[in-house]
């Protein structure tokens, strides 16, 4: 793990990449991540997060700013901008149910080559997908989900890359941080090795590329 400044974090991702971001409706969303891609004008993005917020507010900042070729996503039903350029077709959207999401990311993370899902059996989901039978039932085969760069927000973090999150602001960060294969982190505190308890862990320092230095 290394220490490195905001802007720098930054400039590592280039125009294009796949980004997973930590968060729910914004919360647990490394808002100075946004900002810092928001300035830098990192265009062509490809985002995976369970939502789109709403303008102003965490991924709602990329959307405004025309920032996101597409989004793969559980909802966009708050943010009215991400609705009007899905409908102009400047930004592609994958909806995918949040079940089925965050189950495709953790497969990415563990290694999986994707899962077995009742949902969308037997709709329009079905269309293009692997449909297997299990005991008699149908499922279908959604395959994992893995990004160039995972922007992880945590609670706590200490000098060697230890995460700890507070309470819903875990939400999507700890899978995101597992199916990356850069993860940077903007974290709320940093503290000495030893401040966090060993089983207070939710994601080991070994996962943790980078740690955005505290301004």
């Amino acid at each position: 793990m290394k220490t490195i400044a905001l802007q720098d974090a930054v400039a590592l991702i280039p125009a294009g990449a796949s980004l997973m971001i930590g968060g729910f409706m914004g919360v647990g969303t490394p808002e100075p991540l946004i900002d810092e891609l928001v300035r830098q004008n990192k265009g062509d993005l490809t985002v995976i997060a369970n939502d789109t917020a709403a303008p102003g507010t965490g991924i709602g900042k990329l959307v405004t700013a025309k920032l996101l070729r597409r989004a793969i996503v559980s909802h966009i039903g708050l943010n009215p901008e991400t609705q009007q350029q899905m409908i102009a077709g400047d930004l592609q959207v994958d909806l995918v149910p949040q079940g089925t999401l965050v189950e495709r990311i953790r497969a990415g993370g563990f290694g999986l080559g994707g899962i077995l899902t009742p949902t969308g059996v037997g709709t329009v989901v079905e269309e293009g997908k692997h449909k297997i039978a299990v005991d008699g039932r149908d499922y279908l085969l959604e395959t994992a989900l893995r990004a160039d760069f995972a922007l992880v927000h945590a609670f706590i973090a200490d000098y060697l890359g230890n995460l700890s999150y507070a309470l819903t602001a875990r939400n999507f960060n700890p899978l995101m941080a597992m199916a990356a294969g850069t993860v940077v982190v903007q974290a709320e505190n940093i503290v000495p090795i030893g401040v966090i308890a060993p089983d207070h862990v939710v994601t080991p320092a070994p996962v943790v590329d980078y740690l955005v230095a505290k301004a």
